[in-house]
């Protein structure tokens, strides 16, 4: 599997792949349970139309994407999963600042892997209707972003997110759906 999406336990993984999935599955009273194991989600892609396409155009786009879910609890085997991924999904929960050092520590642990060398990383900043500006900006500054983009290979778009709000979530489809020169220019915000 190309996709995964990985992040600290109950940092909001499954509520995002579930809006991205149906975006009207989730609401103020929405509740997951921690993730155990792995889930398979089938995101489709919102830029191409339910009618009937070609054979070369469906050759062109990708229909859908199928994304792994590894719960925050399978942290010291996610190396198991990263044989062929070409796109990581890192989710950071901005609303709880006391669970982030540890998550940088496992983003670290994600950007080092030889396997994800050339892999596209997007950062999700999730629950952003819970944080407030400034936790945002301590989380990027808790994990150190300005001296990882400088010091590793991969692109690393961050995008700021809200499952609830549904804030965000087409930024990540767009990552997840268009050419990386057509996604780099999405309004992804891109931290300092």
């Amino acid at each position: 599997m190309s996709h995964i999406c990985i992040g600290a336990k109950g940092s909001g993984k499954t509520h995002l792949l579930n809006s991205l999935r149906d975006e009207d599955s989730i609401n103020e009273t929405s509740h997951s349970v921690s993730t155990v194991g792995t889930n398979i989600y089938t995101i489709k892609n919102p830029h191409v139309k339910d009618v009937e396409l070609s054979n070369k155009q469906k050759a062109r786009q990708m229909i859908s994407v199928q994304v792994r879910e590894i719960g925050g609890t399978m942290a010291p085997i996610w190396r198991r999963y990263f044989e062929g991924v070409t796109h990581v999904i890192y989710v950071l929960d901005t609303s709880n600042l006391c669970q982030i050092s540890g998550a940088g520590v496992l983003l670290y642990t994600v950007l080092t892997e030889p396997r994800l060398q050339t892999a596209d990383i997007l950062l999700v900043l999730t629950k952003m209707d819970l944080a407030y500006r400034q936790m945002r900006n301590e989380a990027l500054l808790m994990i150190q972003l300005a001296k990882l983009r400088k010091e590793l290979r991969q692109r690393i778009t961050v995008v700021e997110t809200s499952a609830v709000t549904k804030n965000g979530l087409n930024d990540v489809l767009d990552w997840l759906f268009l050419p990386p020169k057509k996604a780099s220019q999405v309004k992804a915000l891109e931290a300092h």
